[in-house]
This record gives structure tokens, C-alpha cells and sequence, in this order.
């Protein structure tokens, strides 16, 4: 069912309620190029931001394949509107919230289908399907903060930019009796379908409304204040869906706001969110962006995202490294998201991708944004009481349960440990604890059979080996909590993985409620999420053990055993087996997997060994090999920042194997020079004499003293001083 509503405002006569800083010194948001990782599986946002934003504006095309999780992908120019939320890097799409359309003439309210083929017939029939247009990517500015772009079908110029809570788009149109703006409540993208919209006509240039809808996650409500630059002449209401559930009203709508305008005149549009109300969304704008003073928000954007990417000052002459740099810096930013409203008591977040996040990103947050860490770790507490337990991936107030394990407890585990004091500290424990100590998704089956048997349920290694880190960690805190019972539980709880590595194949199998072993067995064969392993094969399981370097060794008989079976990893063959294989084991070294999280730590294994040079040998070649300054620049999904920050650690020269640890294991800096602003200054990382040669730590010195010690402790990092590594050709073990 369509139903059309228009409304004349020179009849009806409704007062419109619209009317019409200093830059830093080094502009660190000309090094980042946001096109990195918006080709092949990177699947990053392409937009207006600014740093954990609740607002990403930007486009959304037609496909809602799995490389349009973002909306955007760089080989297709296709735009149905300008969302205001996306997720970057993520491996599912949902969001794309509020899209906006400006158009010229009578459109067809729908996503519309792409064209058949690149000829005017096929073009012009498939554009006749919805409201879409081709974007004129030669002509496309993307910067943080700051987004434009031509629309070819309509000979209009959309640019955007964004608060945090609200984003503002100006588009200048051509002269037209028939221009509008399209609000399209109807599309999102993926998995994500609308069920219930609303509009209400404020007055001449302000509407209220909300979009409910379900897909990933799977109740999600956004509510949203929209208000235009100068008042609208008419407008449609077009119902395009309606229906009742056990009596009550439901209907998805889009709304066209309808202008005259005149040659080169723009119209800017503000919309603002909120997670709560449309009184919320409506406040959020006030307190946010009262005005219209489109090119200051631009600025103030840039010097939002200047304000972080300024943490971290590094000084090389190799100007792609340095963009490369940045840009993953600016990715480590986009998510989490703020979800809370201006006037709540203290910020909260959303997008919490912590099965990849707890591994790099949510590490280096600890060391560049220590306010945000407390918040994120007090809203992961809310969700704790909220669901009975730590988020596994929460997305707009749902729990997706996405991913294995409890990836949650690993981030709250390491805030604890590294002493943040921002959040009540007594419920961390009991949520740890009570998370850890549940009978959900597999946790049963440990506590009755001391890990997850493989005939008992699918991927039962990975969830058994993700527990096993997060016990790792939770022991972690309770030895910094002084709950020394408990600490030792969970340690020896932490080795449950043991059950899995198979002295004969010596590798992790799968293994039976009986204790026998899955047969066949090939090492080399993956089924997407539908066998023993998560997006994974046996090769790179058997090394999911940060927590447990001292077990590996004895597993593997010896340290120089353990070294030889590790070397193997990297020269096998890198086949994958198996006609449904997981697309995401992608970046592949030997049956290394550099685009999937399980394989992140698995270099700095060798520093554990003393054998650091081949940790750097190693780094070395993912930064040249898997992080490129082009669109099909990084090696697999952007994993909302964990791609990225495993590059920024790295390229500062140090990574946080273990689960919830001070200890940073040093590896292969990156840059001559950087500086870190951290909570107590300064921090200068330098590397002397560094160059493709002189690739070796040789020596360490901190603080004018040698560190003969293979990690840096997190206190020293946070208190600011100077980290010298002393760069060599010789293959040194300086500890």
C-alpha cells in the first residue's frame, strides 16, 4: 500500500522556526586518506565523523552485499542517499539510519536496482526503478569531517559534515520549481529492514520523527530532529508500507520536503539522533549545532579528529608510511559510537566488535584515550546489568552475541589490571566473574567437561579457546584485585585449551565428549562458521594462546621446538581447503592469517622466544605487504579499528600480547621519531639509526637507562618519558 499525503505551506500558513575556530598548527588530517580499505574486504566508512561519533554521514549505494557493509565500496558509484549511521570495517552491515536524498522531479520512492549494463537505455530505465543517482567519484572529497560529492542524475553538489550527535549536509541545486530533499525512513542496508517509521511536521522547516528496525541488531530505535535552512513549500508524506500487529499501527515512509530553487542555491539540512527520544534528538541539536554555519562545523570537525590524530606525532620522510599512519590512527576512531544524549550523566558507547577490538584497539585506547576507556568500560558495565552478563558484541543496545567467547570480559579485564578507576570497580569484578561463571553458549559444557566437546556444538574450539583467554584475564584481575582463590581458578581454568592440542598432528583438533579425536583430520580445511574453528583452521588455532607461551613450549617439547613449529607456520603451504572456506582467512603468510584477528599476536611469539629478529622481519613485511595507501589497501575487513590498531602498536614498536597485561613485547618500530601524548606528558619513541638495514633492535634505553627486557610496562608508557630503541643490521637478542 502507498499513501500520499501533501501539504501546501502557503495555505496552511506554519511559522518556520529557521533562520539562517582556530585551526592547529600542523593539520594531521591532510595525512589521512579515508579511501584506505573502501576497496577490496576493507569495508571502512566513507564520510563525515567526527572521533566516536554517533553520527556517520555519508552514502549509502544499492548492493547490500558483503562488501557494501559500509555502504560504500570504491568500484561502485551508485547512491540511493546520505545515512547518518554506518559501521566501518565490520564483516555484517546494518544501520544506515535517516537517509537523505536531494533530488530535482518526480522520483520513484524506492532503493531502485542497478542497470543491467552501461548503456543510456539501461541506465535510464533501471534509475526510473527509485530515486538513486550516480555519484561523480572524480570529483569526490572525503576527508575527516568532511564529505562531498556531485549527483550526476540531478546536477547537484552534496557535501556534509558532523557533530557528534548531529550531522548537517548542504546541497546546492540547480534552478528547478521541483528541487526537494528525500527523507527515506524505508532503506537501510544488509541485514537491516524497517518496521515501523514516523514523521510530525514541526513547522515549515523542522520535522521529528524515528525509525525502528530490525536486522543485526535486533531492536534497534533511533529517534531524530531534522531541520532544513529555509522553509520547505509543500511536502509529501508517502506511506509505503502499512499494517497492524495484535492492534497496533505500524507504516515505513519516506518524506519529500519541496523547494524552488534558484541556480546554485543551497539548502542545508540538519539531523540530529538520539537513542532515547525525539525531545532527546531535538535537545541534542540544540546544545550541539544551534546554527548554520556549515564551513565552521567543517573546521570544527577537522579540529575534533586534529585534537586525536595529534596524539601521536611521527616523523618520517616516507610520506605513504605516514598517510598509512594516520589513516589507521583516524580508523581507530570511528567506533565504538557514542549512544547517549548531551545530558546524560556520563557519555556511553555502542559498536563494541570486541572479538576484534580487545586484542590491539581497546589496548592502545587504554594508552591514548584513558577518559573515553573508563567510559566505555562503565557502559559495558550498564549493558552487565542491564543483560545478566558482559557485552559480546552490542550494537545499538542489542547483544548480537556475534563472535566466540567473551570478548568483553577481556577489555574490562585489562582496564582493571592497568588500574583505570573511572567505573565502579567492585561490579567489574562481579561481572567478570558472574560472565565467566554462566551456562550460556557453551560455558556449560567447560564446567562439566573442562572444555567445549566438538560433537557438542559447532566451532567449539574457538569458543573454548576464546574462554580460555578470558580466564587468563580474569585471573588477571583478580591478582590485582588481591583475590588470590580466585586468581588461581581461573588461571588453571585458562588451560582448558590444552584438551585440544593433539601431541600426534601437533595440532588443535577437535575433540569429543569421549576424548577421542575428530577424523579426518586436515589441517588446511575450513567451512565458514560451520566446523570446529571460527573463521579459522587448525594451523592458525593452534597458536590462540597468548595467555599460555609457557604452555605452547611444552606442548612443543622445548623452546627451540616451539620455535620450529612456530617457523613452519610461515612456510606452509597457503592453500585453504574446502569449497565453503571462510573469506575472512585473507593476508596469508605460509597459514599465517594477517586478516583475521586469531593470527594478531602471533609474531611477537618469537620475542617471547628470544628470537626478536624474526618478530621485526616479520612486521616488516606485513607493513609493506598488507597496509597499502590505496583503496584495496588493507588485507581483509577493517574490524571497526583492530586492522589499524595492530598497525599503529606495531609501527610504535611495541604490542599487548597477553589478555589484560601491562606488559607491551617490542617487535619492529616503524618511525624514526614519534611522540605520544599520554596522561602524564609525553612520551618520545625514537628509533635510532632505523632503516631497511638497520632493521634489529640491538639495544633499549629508558629513560637514559638500559631496559634489558624483551616489553615495556604500561605504566611507563603512561607517565611520559623517552623509549630509545638503537637499530642495527646484526640479529641481537639485547635481553
Amino acid at each position: 500500500m502507498k499513501t500520499i499525503r501533501t501539504v501546501i505551506f502557503a495555505a496552511l500558513g506554519i511559522l518556520a522556526a529557521c533562520s539562517p575556530a582556530a585551526t592547529s598548527q600542523e593539520d594531521f588530517t591532510s595525512y589521512v586518506n579515508v579511501r584506505i580499505g573502501s576497496g577490496g574486504h576493507g569495508h571502512v566508512f566513507v564520510g563525515a565523523s567526527v572521533p566516536f561519533g554517533a553520527v556517520q554521514l555519508g552514502p549509502t549505494s544499492i548492493p547490500q552485499s558483503w562488501d557494501w557493509c559500509s555502504g560504500y565500496h570504491s568500484s561502485d558509484s551508485t547512491v540511493i542517499g546520505f545515512s547518518h549511521t554506518h559501521l566501518s570495517g565490520t564483516g555484517i552491515g546494518d544501520l544506515f539510519d535517516i537517509t537523505l536524498m536531494p533530488v530535482v522531479g518526480a522520483v520513484r520512492y524506492s532503493r531502485g536496482e542497478e542497470p543491467k549494463d552501461s548503456t543510456p537505455e539501461a541506465i535510464a530505465a533501471a534509475q526510473a526503478t527509485g530515486m538513486w543517482s550516480y555519484a561523480d567519484r572524480t570529483r569526490e572529497v572525503a576527508r575527516p569531517g568532511y564529505y562531498s560529492v556531485p549527483l550526476t542524475r540531478y546536477g547537484i553538489s552534496a557535501e556534509m559534515t558532523a557533530t557528534t550527535r548531529v550531522g548537517l549536509s548542504r546541497y546546492t541545486f540547480p534552478a528547478s520549481d521541483s528541487s526537494a530533499v528525500v527523507i527515506d525512513l524505508e532503506n537501510g542496508g544488509c541485514w537491516d529492514k524497517a518496521y515501523d517509521t514516523k514523521f510530525t511536521v514541526v513547522d515549515s522547516c523542522t520535522i521529528d520523527g524515528y525509525r525502528f528496525s530490525t536486522g543485526w541488531a535486533k531492536d534497534q530505535k533511533i529517534y531524530f530532529r531534522a531541520q532544513f535552512s529555509k522553509p520547505f513549500d509543500s511536502f509529501d508524506e508517502v506511506a509505503v508500507k502499512e499494517y497492524a500487529v495484535d492492534g497496533q499501527e505500524y507504516s515505513v515512509n519516506y518524506f519529500r520536503a519541496g523547494f524552488r530553487t534558484a541556480e546554485g542555491e543551497q539548502v542545508m539540512v540538519k539531523v540530529a539522533v538520539s537513542p532515547v527520544s525525539e525531545e532527546k534528538a531535538a535537545l541534542n541539536m540544540s546544545a550541539e549545532l544551534p546554527g548554520w554555519d556549515f564551513d565552521a562545523t567543517a573546521v570544527a570537525a577537522r579540529e575534533a579528529w586534529n585534537a586525536e590524530l595529534s596524539k601521536a606525532k611521527v616523523s618520517t620522510a616516507d610520506t605513504d608510511a605516514r598517510t598509512i599512519f594516520y589513516t589507521a590512527l583516524y580508523h581507530t576512531m570511528i567506533m565504538p559510537s557514542t549512544f547517549s544524549d548531551v545530558d546524560a550523566p556520563r557519555t556511553e558507547y555502542t559498536s563494541f566488535s570486541l572479538w576484534d577490538t580487545y586484542r590491539a584497539q581497546m589496548p592502545l585506547m587504554t594508552i591514548l584515550h584513558p577518559d573515553r576507556e573508563n567510559d566505555m568500560i562503565a557502559t559495558m558495565l550498564e549493558i552487565y546489568k542491564r543483560q545478566g552478563r558482559l557485552p559480546v558484541w552490542h550494537l545499538v543496545g542489542n547483544e548480537t552475541d556475534c563472535m566466540v567467547g567473551n570478548p568483553g570480559v577481556i577489555a574490562v579485564a585489562d582496564a582493571v589490571v592497568k588500574g583505570f578507576d573511572g567505573f565502579d570497580r567492585d561490579l567489574a569484578w562481579e561481572a567478570l566473574k558472574t560472565t565467566m561463571m554462566g551456562n550460556t553458549r557453551g560455558l556449560d559444557y567447560r564446567q562439566k567437561y573442562g572444555y567445549i566437546p566438538s560433537d557438542k556444538m559447532l566451532e567449539s574450539i574457538a569458543y573454548d579457546m576464546e574462554y580460555a583467554i578470558a580466564d587468563a584475564a580474569v585471573a588477571a584481575a583478580a591478582d590485582r584485585l588481591g583475590r588470590s582463590e580466585d586468581a588461581e581458578y581461573f588461571r588453571n581454568r585458562s588451560h582448558s585449551y590444552r584438551n585440544y592440542m593433539d601431541s600426534t598432528t601437533l595440532f588443535a583438533r577437535g575433540r569429543f565428549s569421549d576424548g577421542s579425536w575428530r577424523t579426518p583430520f586436515n589441517p588446511y580445511s575450513s567451512e565458514h562458521r560451520a566446523n570446529d574453528y571460527c573463521e579459522g583452521n587448525a594451523w592458525q588455532y593452534s597458536w590462540l594462546a597468548p595467555h599460555d607461551y609457557s604452555g605452547l613450549v611444552d606442548f612443543y617439547g622445548s623452546r627451540e621446538g616451539f620455535v620450529a613449529r612456530l617457523d613452519s607456520l610461515f612456510s606452509a603451504d597457503s592453500r585453504i581447503d574446502g569449497e565453503d572456506a571462510s573469506p575472512d582467512i585473507s593476508g596469508l603468510i605460509g597459514q599465517y592469517a594477517h586478516g583475521n584477528e586469531p593470527s594478531h599476536h602471533v609474531i611477537y611469539f618469537y620475542t617471547m622466544a628470544e628470537e626478536p629478529y624474526k618478530t621485526a622481519d616479520l612486521a616488516r613485511r606485513i607493513y609493506s605487504g598488507f597496509y597499502k595507501n590505496a583503496d584495496d589497501g588493507l588485507c581483509g575487513n577493517e574490524d571497526a579499528g583492530q586492522m589499524s590498531a595492530w598497525y599503529v602498536l606495531s609501527a610504535l614498536g611495541f604490542y599487548e600480547i597477553e589478555p589484560a597485561s601491562t606488559r607491551y613485547w617490542f617487535g619492529a618500530p616503524a618511525f624514526d621519531e614519534v611522540d605520544l601524548k599520554v596522561a602524564g606528558g609525553t612520551f618520545k619513541i625514537k628509533a635510532s639509526g632505523l632503516s631497511d638495514e638497520n632493521r634489529y633492535i640491538q639495544s633499549v634505553i629508558l629513560n637514559g637507562s638500559p631496559l634489558v627486557s624483551p616489553y615495556i610496562d604500561y605504566s611507563e608508557i603512561i607517565k611520559g618519558g623517552e623509549l630509545v630503541f638503537r637499530m642495527g643490521p646484526e640479529r641481537t637478542v639485547w635481553y
